[in-house]
């Protein structure tokens, strides 16, 4: 294990806890069978007792993935840990992930708890989970704002019970690279039998230095494995960025000198396939998975470029998964083909039917745009998955007016349990008007705290990806929509938002280490 780096992707549990970022059992389960294609390590795919979806997503999870090592968040307490137990009955591989807090403002604020009482909990968990499973991880919550000497005594103490991962997290991004990888370092070798455990990181970035605090956790501290999202996805200003810590590792291997079993070829689409669920669009400029992550505009790097491509690149698109990836599919193309396409992306429907409502949504599309792109595919199937889960509100269509000095109006069409109404507005502008117009019927009370357009494809034939994240009584959820109509995305958007909130399924997501 001296230069085995494991990667443990929260994803599907820390990173669902970004303000409308919830997701589906069916969307869990798909990212998670990328996130094995990418080969992590360890999918930490969510927190068993927050909720009955969690608990199922976990279960199918466990029973649909077979290489990673699945694994359930619990609380330091017996019915958590139980329910955490239940949910991985299926997993090949399992763990469970044990926490409280020991920051003095965390134990006196949050847990009423004195020190002795954290220690003596923290022990009587790793004894009730060890009925479980022989692989278990114990994390100190808000381990960067804790008193090292009452760390060294609840770790060695869990060690000592059975803990095979000790995780150290700054659940606050408070940390910075040098502190925080010199306080593992110092817990260590303070720790008789550290060696008897892995050591993990997990950090947010609050201050923007998740990724220096995790690699400096890995070269000061010694910690073998990384907690990390897809994208950096997360509470607040998110998570370590998974493809920034494995491309720091990989490209720099020299420096590191550390071995790591992901496929990167596998990074950018996994980064679509969340963006896309999530609603969570990659900013152009992100390292490693964002459009202009291997654009040159700059006259002199291009020069560079073309004469060896060394001069300005230190990783190549291809290596991360940038291709030109497209399936040359039209409306005459068969549905053979199509399902094919759909294997490859990861994506998998329930039921002959909706392979067949997909096909004819690809048709369409294929009549309004020459070039379909995986991005396109990836749209339109969430579409029919969102139909086939039972919507409340559902888009029908869509006219709209908008003329330079006039007042933009929209009529929608769409229907509430099945039942179709027909409602005008006029707005500021034609998303306004749309939105007005929904409102005179759905009178929902949403707020709208978000929207965003983002082009999912090359071209002016692009869809319009809109995210709508709504907020209604402290609920925060996001509604995606795609459509060649920007209109018409932003009406899908935000009906799917609504969705999400009429849903009694959708949950508030803790706040969690």
């Amino acid at each position: 294990m001296d230069n085995r780096l494991i990667i443990f992707d929260t994803t599907l549990r820390d990173g669902e806890q970004s303000p409308g970022a919830s997701m589906t059992r069916e969307e869990k389960v798909r990212i998670a069978k990328q996130l094995e294609k990418l080969r992590v390590d360890v999918i930490e795919a969510g927190f068993a007792a927050a909720s009955q979806g969690d608990f199922e997503s976990i279960r199918a999870i466990a029973g649909a993935v077979r290489e990673p090592v699945i694994c359930s968040l619990a609380r330091a307490n017996e019915r958590d840990l139980a329910r955490a137990a239940e949910a991985l009955q299926p997993a090949a591989r399992k763990r469970i992930h044990t926490f409280i807090a020991t920051s003095p403002l965390h134990m006196k604020m949050k847990l009423r708890m004195e020190p002795e009482q954290v220690l003596e909990q923290a022990k009587l968990a790793m004894r009730f989970a060890r009925q479980f499973t022989d692989d278990i991880e114990f994390s100190p919550e808000d381990g960067s704002r804790s008193e090292e000497d009452f760390l060294c005594r609840v770790l060695e103490a869990v060690i000592a019970e059975g803990a095979t991962t000790i995780n150290f997290p700054d659940t606050v991004g408070y940390a910075v690279p040098e502190l925080y990888g010199q306080t593992i370092r110092r817990l260590r070798e303070r720790i008789p039998s550290s060696d008897k455990a892995i050591w993990s990181v997990h950090c947010h970035n609050d201050l923007g230095l998740a990724v220096a605090n995790s690699l400096a956790g890995v070269m000061i501290g010694g910690a073998r494995q990384v907690e990390c999202t897809i994208n950096g996805l997360g509470e607040r200003a998110g998570n370590t960025a998974l493809e920034e810590v494995v491309m720091a590792v990989r490209t720099r291997g020299a420096y590191y000198n550390l071995e790591c079993g992901i496929d990167t070829t596998q990074i950018v689409p996994a980064s679509k396939m969340v963006s896309q669920i999530t609603g969570f669009a990659v900013q152009p400029n992100k390292a490693v998975v964002g459009a202009n992550a291997f654009a040159h505009a700059s006259g002199i790097h291009q020069d560079g470029i073309l004469k060896a491509r060394e001069t300005y690149e230190i990783m190549r698109a291809e290596d991360v998964g940038w291709t030109a990836n497209k399936i040359v599919l039209g409306k005459l193309s068969g549905r053979n083909a199509f399902k094919q396409r759909l294997q490859e992306l990861g994506i998998e429907l329930d039921s002959e039917a909706e392979v067949n409502a997909a096909f004819a949504r690809f048709k369409e599309l294929a009549d309004r745009k020459s070039e379909i792109f995986d991005e396109d595919i990836m749209a339109l199937v969430s579409d029919e998955e969102a139909a086939a889960g039972g919507e409340h509100y559902r888009f029908v269509s869509l006219a709209q007016r908008s003329e330079t000095g006039e007042l933009p109006f929209a009529r929608v069409v769409f229907s509430i349990d099945g039942v179709e109404h027909a409602a005008e507005g006029t707005g500021d502008g034609p998303v306004d008007a749309m939105v007005n117009a929904i409102e005179s019927r759905a009178q929902s009370g949403a707020e709208l705290v978000l929207f965003t357009i983002n082009g999912i494809s090359p071209g002016t034939q692009s869809q319009g990806e809109v995210t709508m994240r709504l907020a209604h009584s402290g609920r925060i959820v996001n509604g995606v929509g795609a459509d060649p109509d920007i209109v018409v995305a932003s009406a899908k958007a935000y009906l799917a938002g609504l969705n999400k909130l009429h849903s009694k399924i959708e949950r508030l997501n803790p706040q969690l280490p």
